[in-house]
């Protein structure tokens, strides 16, 4: 028999990464657990998904018979398969392991993988305490972690005044808008240090995309010792993708103190999970009304719960990752009283977007913490929706308040006429 070599040295440039994940991992067959690990393998493979490798001593290989099937990787060696046979009907090849890896990447030894197409895989995110909203579940595959998402608001200096966001190619490929108004948050707050940003406000006049970098250029309209003024382009590929300003302030002590008060909903322990596939973010919407199905019907408003497992290191990289959630809810809220329409039909019976954000800054935020977004829709009609939020501590303090003016209209012609995926059409 020829001895499998690898082609590692016939393709220099490729790569096998071999990443420990230590997030809770569990596989599952509709209520039959299959593994349970805290001791992954993360596997970032050139022109290939990621894949989540598993300690065999943490899969339930009883449930499993080893088959007659084998393929070739040339960069990782014979992979041998299992089907899951304790179910009716079996599910065929559906685990698989390289048992003798390359050397290249010996990592993988001991480990199986399980094909997350045909078996859901979650993987659990875990707070300190013992609170029901200390745990959250996501899906794999995900968008990503929470530390991509910060990856992508703390945007990059590249000159005086112009500052880079990174790419993140992804498989919806609409950058969003309250991501872009958090990456001019944080911008703004890096080109005039020793003041905060008080209020941004942003026009989206065409939609960026994940594959190519955004560039944000600042226009200093006056910088005071009090007050500072700055305007905002974020252009991509030398084409504008937003325009806006912000307000910066040094700060003051108060003269007269004034809060709405928080709404009387149920707390984060309440609230119902939501998967928005950002592993170390926990998402929790009072009593689900963030939900796709078109025949549940509900008020125009919703409320949602959203905390960070970690803590980024500087006060204006909170305020970017609490703004990035902003745009979410005004679209899904309008549609809500509609029988028939959800937010599973944005982009795809329905075009829709959002075509203005505004946010004011009124105190500190930890978004490690637990954030109430309340978000009532005022108005929808004439193709478009207009959302007020606010956003509080879970000791009722109110950190922000936001506008939000989204499209919500009828497709000239379906997505796929036009040559796009449903879930990227805008």
């Amino acid at each position: 028999m020829t001895k499998l070599e690898s082609a590692y040295h016939l393709y220099p440039g490729y790569r096998v990464d071999l990443i420990p994940y230590r997030r809770r991992v569990r596989v599952w067959h509709g209520d039959l657990l299959l593994a349970d690990s805290t001791r992954a393998t993360w596997v970032d493979e050139t022109r290939h998904v990621p894949r989540i490798y598993l300690p065999f001593e943490d899969i339930r290989l009883e449930l499993f018979t080893e088959t007659d099937h084998h393929t070739i990787c040339p960069f990782k060696g014979e992979a041998d398969y299992w089907s899951l046979t304790a179910v009716d009907p079996p599910l065929e090849n559906v685990l698989w392991a390289y048992r003798t890896p390359f050397e290249e990447v010996a990592g993988l030894a001991g480990q199986a993988c399980f094909y997350d197409e045909r078996v859901r895989v979650e993987v659990e995110s875990r707070w300190p305490g013992d609170r029901p909203s200390d745990v959250s579940t996501n899906r794999f595959p995900f968008w990503g972690d929470a530390r991509d998402l910060l990856g992508l608001i703390d945007v990059r200096e590249e000159g005086p005044d112009h500052y880079v966001g990174a790419p993140y190619p992804t498989k919806r490929n609409v950058v969003e808008g309250s991501q872009m108004l958090g990456q001019a948050v944080v911008a703004a707050s890096k080109a005039v240090p020793g003041q905060r940003v008080v209020s941004a406000h942003l026009l989206f006049p065409k939609a960026a995309d994940f594959d190519h970098p955004l560039d944000l250029r600042l226009e200093r309209i006056r910088v005071g010792r009090t007050f500072s003024t700055l305007g905002v382009r974020i252009e991509q590929e030398g084409t504008l993708r937003s325009v806006g300003n912000l307000l910066l302030d040094r700060g003051a002590p108060d003269v007269v103190s004034v809060t709405a008060a928080m709404p009387d909903v149920p707390g984060p322990d309440e609230a119902l999970p939501y998967d928005m596939g950002v592993t170390g973010r926990n998402v929790r919407f009072v009593d689900g009304g963030y939900d796709m199905d078109p025949d549940r019907i509900g008020p125009p408003e919703l409320y949602a719960w959203v905390r960070f497992e970690e803590a980024p290191d500087q006060p204006y990289l909170h305020q970017g990752l609490m703004t990035q959630f902003i745009g979410h809810m005004t679209v899904a809220g309008a549609l809500r009283p509609v029988k028939g329409l959800s937010e599973a039909d944005a982009h795809v019976k329905v075009s829709t977007g959002i075509m203005g954000l505004t946010i004011a800054f009124h105190d500190d935020v930890a978004v490690d913490q637990w954030m109430l977004y309340a978000n009532p829709v005022t108005y929808a009609g004439r193709g478009l929706a207009q959302g007020e939020g606010r956003v509080y501590t879970e000791d009722g303090r109110l950190v922000a308040s936001y506008a939000v003016q989204a499209m919500i209209r009828p497709f000239d012609r379906p997505p796929e006429a036009m040559g796009l995926d449903a879930s990227t059409a805008m």
